[in-house]
Parts: C-alpha cells; structure tokens; sequence
C-alpha cells in the first residue's frame, strides 16, 4: 500500500511537470531518461515543492509555504521563496546554493546554473528582487541583485554580478556586470561556456593594437627584454 502510495505520487509528478521533464532532457546531455530526471534531479524536486508552496503562498496559508521552501533547501541546496513568481520550461542544473529572492519574477524557458542569486540589495520593500525575461541563461555562480530587469534571450556568465538592467540579446560577463551584444541574435540555450565574449579583454586588445601601430609610425622600439608575446591577452 504504502508503495503504490509512491508510484501514484510519481505518475502524478511526472504527469503535471512533464514540460519540465522534458527540458531537462532536452538541455542536460547527462540525463538518460525521464525517470533518472524525475529521481534524481534536485533541480526538478525543488521545483515541485516550489510550485506546491507557491500556489499555497497564492491562497494566504500561513507558515506552510515557507516550511515547505525550507525543507526543499534542506534536500536540495535550492532555495526558492514561495512568494516568486516562475514561469514555464523553467531548469536549474546541478542546483545547488541557487537561491530566488520573494519578488523575482523569472519568465519562460530560463536556465540557471549551480550558485545563482536572485537576490535583493537592502532592506527597501515592495518589489526589490530582479526580473528575468524569457529564454535567460544564468551561469554558475552569477549573482543578480536588486529590482532590475534583464532582457530576454540574454546571457548571464558565470561569476558575473549583476546590478543593472540588461537589455535584449546582451551577454553580462564580469565584476561589476559588463554588458556586449551578441549581433542581437538568440542565446543558444546550450552556450559554450568557454567562448563568451568579454567587452574589457575585448578593448584591451584594440588598445594595444594601436599601441604597435604608434610604435611601427613612430620608430620606438619595445623596452630591452620584452616581446610582442609578453602582451597577448
């Protein structure tokens, strides 16, 4: 009895959560099959329990909706405040130390990566948590602080921190968050995380570009001792 209390609780999850299922197949090339995902996911579990504590936060229930968020952090490392808002195709990979903030509202298809904040900036009130547009991929480690807004189909690099609003169709890479377009195209969902543009490293190869072409008009010669090969970035 108390077994087949367990399948039914398993069909029943992997009925109504199938879309995420299936996102997590779709992007995650080490997920095998649905039930490996609907076992072994804590990025899913958390969710589960997110859209239970959320619909009870919706109805006013008292206590429950944030022991419930508690309790998933405890099994899975993601904490999820009930009072956020998150939309379809939503996955978080690896998940843990990922926390979403009572205000965040994160939109359609967004992937997030082990170590993200959706976090707040202070004590102010009211809506004070970031906004996260469809089709958003947030690197390992990325904090996104305060009520802005970060555009859709944008990516997020890993580590960056983030603290002002991000138009469409931008990557965000660095410390504070720096923003470059990507020739205002979609972000692949399955980005390669090795080959993110960075703007700074960008300009600081201009830099010294012009730099050997003032030396090459001018006749001065490099400083005895250094090469061309001491400066490459």
């Amino acid at each position: 009895m108390f077994l087949l209390f367990f399948v039914f609780i398993f069909l029943g999850i992997y009925v109504i959560f199938s879309e995420e299922i299936r996102t997590v197949k779709e992007r995650d090339p080490a997920a095998t099959s649905a039930l490996e995902v609907l076992l072994l996911y804590p990025g899913l579990h958390a969710l589960v329990v997110y859209r239970i504590s959320h619909q009870l936060w919706e109805w006013k229930v008292p206590l429950i909706p944030r022991w419930l968020s508690q309790t998933a952090r405890f099994f899975t490392g993601v904490e999820i405040h009930p009072g956020a808002q998150i939309g379809k195709s939503f996955f978080i990979d690896h998940g843990m130390c990922v926390v979403i903030g009572e205000t965040a509202i994160v939109g359609d298809n967004v992937l997030l990566y082990q170590g993200v904040t959706l976090g707040g900036t202070g004590k102010e009130t009211g809506k004070r948590h970031p906004t996260l547009g469809n089709n958003v991929v947030v690197g390992a480690g990325a904090k996104i602080l305060g009520n802005i807004t970060i555009g859709e189909n944008s990516y997020i690099g890993a580590n960056a921190v983030v603290i002002k609003e991000v138009p469409p169709n931008s990557t965000v890479v660095g410390i504070p968050g720096r923003i470059t377009k990507q020739e205002g195209r979609k972000i692949d969902m399955e980005l390669d995380h090795m080959h993110v543009s960075d703007p700074v490293m960008e300009n600081m190869n201009r830099l010294l570009g012009r730099i050997k072409t003032l030396e090459k008009k001018t006749g001065c010669e490099a400083p005895k001792g250094e090469s061309d090969l001491d400066f490459n970035i």
